[in-house]
């Protein structure tokens, strides 16, 4: 860690015409990104207002017949001349950084776009029936009313229910609930075959369950979920706690501020985050689920961090180190999206005075610009330039990790029956490309990838990755995946999830190879 205290000296690096597009990137943004972005928004927005006009009974019957059209597509395919099965979603569609480039290759196309609605929400089971488009904005647009909400929650309002099961989905009370995939009662799967199954964790689909999360829709074609719902109140009560010390004791505050010493569960706050400002300073945030009435209480503070002209979350979250611990009420549904309008620090990059107040206060209704449309306006080289000289990543690590060596603590936070992992979310560009150094963005995640496997972490696939074929499946246990391509026939007909996720163009030579390989051999050998 000794190069936290003092950068290594680098030698600086030759600038290219890219350094200087990205540069003056925000023009594009402003003048093109910013506008459309707006107008889709509202557009999205109408769509959702008329989806949610119609009757339950509506949507499910809508849904049962583009359920069908999936069937009927499917089954049209002709294995020896077609090529592997995708969606016709647009590559620069997809929210993160994880490469899309399998699209380029030739594939079989079948469209979901239509799976975008919220087909049920049962206040009595305690479930809601959604469609894998369905995104959190969505979704909380329609619970938080209700004073229901989904277990998990993710931050961005673009990030959809079918993105989160199959990719990541860890977020602030991830500590109660666990991924998002583990809030989930029942996946709704189209498989290769063109078989409609229902899979849960205790009927005949049970191992399809279990093999869902984080495939990357390469067993089936997710076309519903059933998702676990929970009570909640009008407010979050919102506790601010500075942290200052070496990187022992950020990681010792973090640890504190969910996952008390003394095991006392009255101490268990309904959300945790925590923000590293440098390497000697972060502030910890603990919220818990409060009442209008406790809000509104005299005295109290209310902040409605969702209004266009409020300080980005991450910079408001900030000021707790100076003027120390302070605690505030927040809307709900506003502090589950508290980092949409900014998308976290990548604001900054994008718009270098999006968070100055004469900007915020003008044009920040226009914010955030939608993540598909930064992708859509960038080329190739644009693209390996954010792979190579941008840091997008998560890293889910068991919690005595959060500090290398830092090993004294190791139980805090485990149950009698889990070990507790967290997130370690890394979002900006890397101090060594802001100072125009030399910097190696492969190397330094190859690394980082090492270091995961080493210390029994996991790397989510929507981001950058250089694991090769042997080292992923030392990361992941392909055992029940592998069990699951094999009997519901995805080989052969879906991508499997390591060629999927892997970094480089594929070519459509390469993508049958890569199948055929699959069908002679279970997974790639691990160590």
């Amino acid at each position: 860690m000794a190069d936290l205290k003092a950068p290594l000296v680098r030698p600086k690096r030759k600038k290219t015409w890219v350094d200087y597009f990205v540069k003056f990137r925000w023009i594009i943004v402003i003048f093109v990104v910013l506008p459309i972005s707006a107008t889709l928004y509202f557009l999205i927005y109408l769509g959702d207002m008329y989806s949610e006009s119609k009757s339950y009974e509506q949507r499910r019957k809508e849904h049962d017949e583009n359920v069908l059209k999936v069937i009927k597509r499917l089954k049209q395919r002709n294995a020896s001349k077609d090529g592997l099965v995708c969606t016709a979603r647009k590559p620069w569609i997809a929210v993160g950084m994880r490469n899309v480039d399998y699209k380029r290759a030739r594939h079989f196309e079948v469209d979901l776009g239509e799976f975008r609605n919220i087909l049920e929400i049962n206040k009595e089971k305690m479930i809601a029936r959604v469609e894998p488009l369905v995104n959190m904005g969505q979704i909380s647009r329609a619970t938080v009313p209700m004073n229901l909400s989904l277990a998990v929650v993710a931050e961005l309002d673009d990030l959809t229910v079918g993105g989160l099961i199959n990719g990541y989905g860890i977020e602030g009370s991830s500590h109660l609930y666990g991924l998002f995939a583990d809030t989930v009662e029942a996946y709704e799967i189209v498989l290769a075959g063109g078989e409609l199954v229902r899979a849960t964790r205790d009927n005949e689909y049970s191992d399809l369950f279990y093999a869902i999360p984080w495939s990357q829709g390469t067993l089936g074609l997710l076309v519903a979920a059933e998702i676990r719902l929970i009570p909640v109140k009008e407010y979050m009560r919102l506790t601010y706690i500075p942290v200052k010390g070496d990187l022992q004791a950020l990681a010792q505050g973090y640890m504190d501020s969910f996952a008390p010493k003394d095991g006392d569960q009255s101490k268990i706050p309904d959300f945790v985050e925590g923000m590293v400002y440098n390497p000697t300073e972060g502030v910890m945030m603990v919220g818990t689920y409060a009442s209008k009435a406790e809000a509104k209480k005299k005295g109290n503070k209310i902040n409605n961090v969702g209004w266009w002209f409020k300080p980005w979350f991450y910079q408001h979250a900030q000021t707790a180190l100076k003027k120390g611990q302070f605690v505030e009420y927040i809307p709900t549904r506003e502090y589950y999206h508290r980092h949409t309008r900014c998308l976290y620090w990548e604001g900054k990059l994008i718009l270098p005075f999006g968070d100055q107040f004469w900007f915020r206060f003008l044009f920040g209704w226009l914010m955030p610009p939608k993540v598909s449309l930064l992708k859509a306006t960038q080329g190739e080289a644009i693209r390996n330039y954010y792979h190579d000289m941008h840091v997008i990543q998560d890293m889910l690590v068991p919690l005595y990790k959060v500090e290398p060596g830092f090993e004294y603590e190791k139980r805090q936070g485990d149950t009698e029956d889990a070990q507790m992992y967290t997130d370690v979310g890394v979002y900006y560009a890397p101090g060594p490309v802001l100072r125009g150094e030399e910097f190696d963005g492969s190397e330094a995640v190859r690394k980082m990838e090492k270091w995961l496997i080493e210390n029994h972490g996991f790397q989510p696939q929507y981001a950058v990755s250089e694991l090769d074929e042997k080292s992923f499946w030392r990361m992941f246990d392909g055992d029940l995946y592998e069990h699951c391509r094999k009997k519901y026939r995805a080989v052969g007909t879906f991508m499997s999830v390591y060629y999927k996720s892997k970094k480089g163009r594929k070519t459509e030579k390469e993508v049958r190879e890569a199948e055929q390989a699959h069908l002679e051999t279970a997974y790639a050998e691990a160590d």
